[in-house]
């Protein structure tokens, strides 16, 4: 992540404030173009991107049911994948998991019209697809405030 260098300049008794320009948002999507995977937390919706463009989106997406379960917002990393993964905790079917946030949150195959335990479900194409194309390391985005 790039950090946000600001340089305070003193002019005539004017404050002018430069700041670094991080990069750009990939239109239509509330995500910057570092990502791979996007997230929107309000319009419920996901993107693949390729090279700063979409490869695949929006598609439909189910969260968290809030409070202990609420999908969390912020930049995360893909960190493990599993296409049969059955839930240590409640014991429900994951597949085509893609591990990338703390706490056990997923991308995975899943009912939409209910909320999850804070995993980004999705239908089952949308969720080979995700599986398929997304490698560990790459760069998921969850947004919580509109595009």
């Amino acid at each position: 992540m790039l950090a946000l260098v600001a340089a305070t300049l003193v002019s005539a008794g004017t404050v002018a404030v430069a700041q670094e320009v991080g990069p750009p948002v990939v239109p239509g999507t509330p995500c910057t173009a570092t990502a791979v995977a996007c997230v929107d937390l309000v319009g419920l919706r996901a993107w693949l991107f390729q090279d700063g463009q979409v490869l695949r989106g929006p598609v439909p997406i189910s969260i968290g049911a809030g409070g202990a379960d609420r999908t969390p917002p912020g930049r995360f990393q893909v960190e493990w994948k599993n296409k049969d993964h059955i839930s240590g905790e409640s014991g429900a079917p994951m597949p085509y998991a893609v591990f990338f946030a703390p706490g056990g949150i997923a991308f995975h195959e899943g009912n939409l019209q209910t909320k999850s335990a804070g995993c980004v479900r999705l239908a089952h194409d949308e969720a080979a697809a995700f599986f398929d194309y997304l490698q560990v390391g790459d760069e998921v985005q969850v947004q919580d405030d509109a595009a």
